[in-house]
């Protein structure tokens, strides 16, 4: 089916919009430049700006490696099957866009929190004839309940392997969520060849001002855990990192895509407060 984008599960009954506090996905929108996101989402982004004021940047770094991943997975890994947790609000070149512009059987699989990118998912994330698109909304902090949903086995194939998408998520789970579980628990659920891809910010780069941007979040009721990279390893261990392994997230770049935008994220690497990598298990 070529428009496939579905929402399922248990839980999915939480698709009220509250537009009187912020909301992580709607603050990257704002950054990005959309157009879904209200006065809360503006005031936060605005005064985590002030602490990073080239956190726009930052983010579209983010999306840089994202299609650099997936355009790499695909080609290269020859990779059909993606799980992309924490999609957030659509954008330019979605997952299923880049995937399925190389090899249109891909099926992809979003996961969000956030009901806002229920709203839009139903109507964005469509999908080529020959692949599959479809969407749960769910939280990442419950890995067994999005494995559990049937719009999982419904789209992917875990017989065959899987790219695990990360990218903009992780700092958004508190240490006592245990994200190294929560990574554990979704990769021992696909198969030997499947990959893992993250981004995760640091204050290796600079420490103070990531402290400041950390403070402001959770001031606003954000949760944000920036890590070394000590700690993003640990996430990594016993996989089987692809050059140029974890790296500054402009720094992820096997293909030199030309991408819009690339050249600003590239121009220094280290003013991405951030790791990026992806890695194959064995």
């Amino acid at each position: 089916m070529a428009n496939d984008a579905q929402a399922g599960g248990p839980g999915q009954d939480r698709t009220q919009i509250d537009t009187t506090v912020p909301q992580s996905a709607r603050i990257y929108d704002y950054w990005l430049g959309g157009k879904d996101n209200f006065a809360p989402d503006r005031a936060v982004a605005e005064a985590l700006a002030t602490q990073i004021p080239t956190i726009r940047t930052m983010v579209r770094s983010q999306r840089v490696f994202l299609v650099r991943a997936v355009d790499y997975l695909v080609r290269k890994a020859g990779i059909r099957q993606f799980l992309d947790i924490g999609t957030g609000i659509p954008s330019l070149d979605n997952v299923h866009e880049v995937a399925q512009r190389v090899a249109r059987e891909s099926r992809i699989l979003y996961v969000d929190n956030d009901p806002i990118v229920l709203a839009h998912a139903r109507a964005l994330m469509t999908s080529t004839e020959e692949g599959r698109t479809a969407f749960i909304l769910a939280d990442l902090r419950q890995p067994g309940d999005i494995l559990a949903n049937p719009a999982l086995r419904e789209t992917l194939d875990l017989d065959r392997p899987v790219a695990l998408f990360l990218v903009g998520v992780l700092h958004h789970l508190h240490d006592s969520d245990d994200p190294r579980g929560i990574v554990t628990t979704l990769l021992d659920a696909l198969p030997s060849g499947s990959y893992f891809a993250l981004t995760q910010p640091t204050g290796d780069f600079d420490e103070a001002a990531m402290a400041g941007m950390a403070a402001t979040a959770e001031q606003s009721g954000i949760p944000y855990v920036p890590r070394s990279r000590a700690q993003v390893e640990g996430l990594l261990d016993g996989l089987e990192l692809v050059e140029p392994g974890l790296v500054p997230i402009p720094a992820w770049n096997p293909l030199d895509l030309d991408y819009p935008g690339a050249a600003e994220v590239d121009r220094d690497p280290y003013s991405v407060y951030g790791w990026a990598a992806v890695a194959r298990k064995p």
